[in-house]
């Protein structure tokens, strides 16, 4: 998955200028910044800064952390610096400096984590955030003839994507889409007055993180 993305950076932004998406887009761009008005955002997966830049202006702190150098050096360019902090980080074991945040944001994220490693995705991020935290997830909504084709389904319900990039070489790329009662399911026991909001293209979760007994 690095190395995908790692290889994408550079055409990763593309995804957005597919003309059938861009009135979900506007939509998504101008209600997001309202659910981080006023709190310390941790961004997870950040890639290319697209949905940061949304962020940071209206939050009081970012930090936002992806695996890959090459995108976080286009986000880097494109957020200004005093509004948010970049950093290399691993999504599955958060750096000590990502604590006690009072939100936290992915973008595109939650349809690459394996089914089986969800809980102790979440649990790690939760321990991130303050009592009362507001936890977003936005993601892909599969749609015939706009989305890449699932070339396969392993055991476990994982489904798979065969992407092609400019420079001709092919990847397999692990992307689940699950629906409103998988996500409710996934996060029970983490979330509380939890909303789904649905799109013609997009997904978004949003929950209120639930204290955690010791």
């Amino acid at each position: 998955m690095h190395d995908y993305y790692a290889a994408r950076a550079p055409e990763y932004d593309r995804i957005y200028l597919k003309p059938e998406r861009q009135a979900d887009l506007r939509r998504i761009e101008a209600w997001l910044p309202t659910l981080f008005a006023g709190r310390s955002v941790l961004e997870i997966a950040c890639g290319t800064g697209y949905w940061t830049r949304f962020i940071a202006p209206v939050a009081t702190r970012v930090l936002a952390i992806d695996a890959a150098p090459e995108t976080l050096q286009i986000a880097r360019g494109r957020v200004p610096g005093g509004e948010v902090e970049f950093a290399a980080g691993d999504a599955y074991a958060l750096a000590p400096q990502a604590q006690g945040f009072e939100a936290a944001f992915a973008g595109f994220w939650f349809s690459h984590v394996p089914k089986s490693r969800i809980p102790a995705f979440l649990a790690g991020l939760h321990a991130a955030l303050v009592p009362g935290a507001r936890v977003v997830f936005l993601d892909n909504l599969y749609v015939e003839g706009s989305s890449t084709p699932v070339s396969e389904r392993d055991a476990e319900g994982n489904t798979y994507q065969v992407r092609t990039l400019q420079d001709g070489s092919t990847h397999r790329v692990l992307k689940n889409f699950p629906d409103e009662a998988e996500l409710r399911a996934g996060t029970q026991g983490f979330a509380r007055e939890l909303r789904y909001h649905a799109w013609e293209y997009y997904w978004a979760l949003e929950y209120v993180a639930q204290a955690r007994a010791p």
